[in-house]
């Protein structure tokens, strides 16, 4: 069993990178990457030289690219002590074209020239676009550097980050202090008064590494996170965002309570102090800021009641699995012993309607039937009934009922009609004892795999349904995704979905091999 799930685990981990390899050569080799731009007000309203650049910023972001702009690397050389502040900003001011340049601007143009060709980036100079002698919109002159990811540093780049680490070290920032960690007992959040044990640290980029709060699991941390890809179009509010927080977050309603700031300053708001991150200069450029917090760890989220959008996808995911088992076991059992029957003819009608009626249909069909009855047929987040669960739960109970009855009465019957119950009944078994320690027990097997495979698959939801109902959830992320070119939430839900697959097929043999002590996944010489 070891040796099975070892290897299990291993082809697991191949298939997922194999995913991934795939899914990534077929966005950023076999996709025009000028169609990300196809939806993008804020492209559509630039022009001339400062829509290039903000069309390669962009490919970046999206990571298609590297890119380095003259004055980035004017500024890099500054930091790094190489030139004074005086000679950076002597030097940016490039010529509107390369005859205009002064000769200290023609003596870094040249180093960054040699700089990028050294790292394999290829320089672009964009002359100033005038009309009569005056600059037009966007027309200003422009220098930069751009380098293709290739797919082995892309593969690196991303499977390398995927799990992050917070440390003392994280932020860069040399106005930081002593970086360090700290723990209490008596977490400030709380104005020092209630025992509530914590880890808060210094240089890291959250504040609060571990802390305890009322909320289940009742511990939490920020110590690590899991990376899957930036989302830039799809959320306006979670632009630059990772995904998997995308997937995870609360959503509103805001709650607000009496909080006490680090300052001593007690208010009543929705902060949420144990999110709070690294701002550089946040202090100095913000007043509001000094009045709360003592230090640049000022960024925070909001405390809201809603559930995430993987938590409204399991919530009614789940639900809507065990109904579709309890129903449907049952159901498929008593069918069965009535093969060619009222009972069975019924239920053969009920399994073709579904399979044969498209998804969307029979959905629409019973949001009519919900709203005639007076059922809610529109999610809302604020609403505090449970009675806009039920009809998004049926509509996806429905088609898993008919699912798991079609394939456990065939079960039965191929179970039947095998020869060892011909043996059991010639060896003077009643058909009760045959049914039911030999033909359901062996038939419940298979439905027995897909349980685990069920369970998760409720965290990837359902796209058609949440749609029609408006559920928040994960459900049409990656559509979505898809539809706005936006490639590392494309890249990241492929991978948390290839996860779950692989995750469910291995839980799925251990749960079969406990039902039955037969299936041993011990390979045997012959």
């Amino acid at each position: 069993m070891k040796k099975y799930l070892l290897r299990r685990i291993l082809h697991g981990l191949l298939s997922i990178f194999l995913v991934v390899v795939i899914v990534m050569i077929m966005i950023y080799s076999l996709l025009d990457r000028e169609r990300i731009f196809a939806s993008d007000p804020k492209y559509a309203k630039l022009m001339n030289n400062q829509q290039t650049v903000y069309k390669y910023r962009c490919w970046q972001n999206y990571g298609y690219l590297d890119f380095l702009q003259y004055s980035d690397y004017l500024q890099m050389l500054a930091n790094q002590g190489e030139i004074t502040e005086e000679t950076r900003q002597a030097a940016v001011n490039l010529g509107r074209k390369p005859s205009d340049d002064s000769e200290l601007v023609t003596e870094y143009v040249k180093k960054f020239e040699a700089y990028c060709e050294r790292n394999g980036y290829t320089v672009q100079r964009l002359n100033a676009i005038t009309k009569r002698q005056q600059l037009v919109t966007g027309g200003a002159q422009q220098l930069f550097a751009y380098r293709d990811h290739s797919l082995l540093n892309r593969l690196w780049s991303y499977f390398s980050g995927l799990i992050q680490i917070d440390n003392i070290h994280a932020e860069e920032d040399p106005e930081i202090g002593a970086r360090g960690l700290t723990f209490t007992w008596y977490d400030p959040v709380y104005g020092g008064k209630k025992f509530s044990p914590a880890v808060m640290g210094n240089g890291t980029h959250h504040k609060y590494l571990l802390y305890c709060d009322s909320s289940f699991p009742f511990i939490h941390q920020n110590m690590l996170s899991l990376r899957l890809g930036k989302s830039y179009s799809v959320n306006q509010e979670d632009a630059e965002k990772d995904v998997f927080a995308t997937m995870t977050r609360s959503q509103d309603p805001k709650v607000p309570s009496l909080i006490t700031y680090p300052t001593g300053l007690v208010e009543y708001s929705a902060d949420d102090l144990h999110t709070a991150t690294y701002v550089s200069g946040s202090l100095e450029t913000n007043a509001m800021y000094r009045d709360r917090y003592t230090d640049n760890y000022t960024n925070v989220a909001t405390v809201k009641s809603g559930k995430s959008p993987i938590g409204y996808s399991f919530t009614i995911g789940i639900i809507a699995t065990i109904l579709a088992y309890l129903i449907a076991i049952p159901m498929g059992i008593w069918v069965t012993l009535r093969k060619d029957k009222l009972a069975d003819h019924l239920s053969t009608f009920y399994i073709v309607f579904i399979m044969a009626v498209p998804g969307v249909a029979y959905i629409l069909m019973f949001k009519a039937v919900g709203f005639a009855v007076g059922l809610p047929t529109t999610f809302k987040t604020e609403e505090t009934s449970k009675l806009q669960y039920i009809l998004p739960i049926v509509s996806l109970a429905l088609p898993q009922i008919a699912n798991l009855i079609r394939w456990l009465r065939r079960y039965m019957i191929d179970q039947k009609n095998s020869d060892y119950v011909k043996f059991a009944r010639s060896g003077g078994l009643s058909e009760g004892e045959i049914f039911s320690k030999h033909i359901l027990k062996n038939a419940i097997i298979p439905i027995v795999h897909g349980i685990p495979g069920a369970i998760l698959g409720a965290m990837t939801g359902a796209f058609i349904t949440e749609r029609v109902y408006v559920v928040p959830g994960v459900g049409g992320l990656l559509i979505d995704a898809i539809g706005a070119y936006d490639n590392g939430i494309i890249v990241g839900v492929t991978l948390f979905y290839a996860a779950i697959s692989v995750v469910s097929l291995i839980l799925g043999d251990l749960l079969m091999s406990l039902v039955d002590p037969r299936i041993n996944f011990t390979a045997k010489a012959r």
